[in-house]
């Protein structure tokens, strides 16, 4: 029986390194939003049958209208941010709990930061493939500098073995039922992450990476507009 995959979309973060008031995902990257070059990306993906995006009370009636002005039919519902990325997600985790009718039990969650538009071609069915023997799998890349451990006063305390090192992207594939019961863990025991990968890792779970790309690139500052711009010329250019 194929699963189905419900994508949650956190999009309700402040922005500050952004510096705009209107928020990032809603700046104009070659004439639409940042967070609809996202919610397109993952919509053209047949495995996804629910995108839920996750936003801020004052951004839920304008990215609505987007979806619908866009024919993204698979944005149905709107899950509510919370005060950290790990609370909206946990936000929409629970509606999806609640929602599922008995559902869940056969269902994939992906999560994936709505500021990273770039999803490489077949990065979901690399991701599908490696969850056959593991309980979530997540995209990663190389380190390209020495990686240092440092002491609270900024002395070196170890150097990490780069070969050994990745720099963890999203989106990343779960079970719905580790990745809630990992929520579930932390939030019962004070614990928050910026990663799900790390709250699945903390119960035990087996994480596998797959080849991440550069291209994969998050925007956190409006420098990144310009690099976000130069790959979607090169993306759209390419036969």
């Amino acid at each position: 029986m194929k699963k189905e995959i419900t994508a949650i979309v956190p999009a309700a973060g402040a922005g500050r390194r952004f510096g705009s008031s209107k928020g990032k995902i809603f700046a104009v990257v070659r004439g639409l939003p940042l967070l609809a070059h996202t919610l397109k990306r993952l919509h053209m993906e047949e495995s996804i049958t629910e995108i839920i995006p996750v936003l801020r009370q004052e951004d839920t009636t304008r990215a609505l209208d987007m979806a619908r002005d866009l024919n993204l039919g698979k944005i149905r519902r709107i899950a509510p941010g919370g005060r950290e990325r790990q609370d909206s997600i946990y936000n929409a985790l629970r509606l999806v709990e609640e929602d599922g009718a008995g559902r869940t039990g056969d269902m994939l969650i992906m999560v994936h930061d709505g500021a990273r538009p770039v999803i490489p071609e077949n990065t979901l069915d690399d991701l599908l493939r490696e969850m056959k023997n593991a309980d979530g799998a997540a995209p990663g890349v190389p380190a390209r500098d020495t990686l240092k451990m440092v002491s609270e006063d900024g002395i070196i305390v170890s150097t990490l073995e780069r070969a050994r090192v990745r720099a963890i992207q999203t989106p990343q594939l779960f079970s719905f039922s580790i990745i809630k019961k990992a929520y579930d863990a932390a939030y019962r025991e004070g614990f928050h992450a910026t990663d799900d990968a790390a709250l699945v890792e903390r119960i035990g779970g087996r994480v596998k990476i797959i080849a991440g790309s550069p291209l994969n690139i998050k925007v956190t500052t409006p420098e990144d507009i310009d690099l976000l711009e130069h790959i979607l010329s090169k993306e759209r250019a390419s036969p």
